[in-house]
């Protein structure tokens, strides 16, 4: 699952945006688009290409996993028959038509019109996910190669025999003698 600021940085990304219909890239979208590309990021899918609509909305964030209502802390999208808002884990609201293009701010999926909602629990950044959760690796750098083997470790071994020193010299033979 994605974090905040992941859905953060795509908001700010596509912010200002203009409102096409049936729109579907960066160029700009309409409201079902964003919610799409929310929806898809959240879930870690391909942001464009796999768009849905107010139409089939409710099927399609059911395949995403997201569930009936709202929830404190969720991603949560509100819709009607003819619009859709995003609301984000942290309480910011995001659109598109209602201010020309995507548009941060104003009520967001919380709308007075708004007869549906559902809602994705995510955890808040910086949470451990669950242990069978798939990493996801975000900006991140992939890791440098392992060193070359090194020669292995002899624990408990015999140590060298080394060779005898020579005998020490015993004195002067004719110091000795005399």
């Amino acid at each position: 699952m994605i974090a905040l600021a992941t859905l953060l940085t795509l908001i700010n990304q596509v912010s200002g945006t203009p409102y096409i219909t049936g729109g579907d890239t960066p160029a700009g979208t309409d409201c079902s688009g964003l919610a799409s590309w929310v929806a898809n990021a959240a879930t870690d899918r391909p942001i464009f290409g796999n768009r849905f609509n107010t139409g089939n909305e409710e099927a399609a964030l059911l395949q995403r996993g997201f569930q009936y209502g709202t929830a404190p802390d969720a991603l949560v999208i509100g819709w009607n028959g003819g619009h859709t808002a995003v609301t984000l884990p942290d309480g910011t609201s995001v659109s598109s038509g209602e201010h020309g293009g995507v548009h941060i701010g104003g009520p967001g999926a919380y709308q007075r019109g708004f007869t549906h909602h559902m809602f994705l629990p995510m955890p808040p950044d910086g949470a451990l996910p669950p242990p069978d959760a798939a990493p996801v690796l975000v900006d991140a750098v992939a890791p440098a190669p392992p060193a070359p083997d090194a020669p292995p470790v002899v624990v408990d071994a015999p140590a060298p025999e080394m060779p005898a020193p020579p005998p020490a010299p015993v004195g002067d033979p004719a110091i000795a003698n005399t």
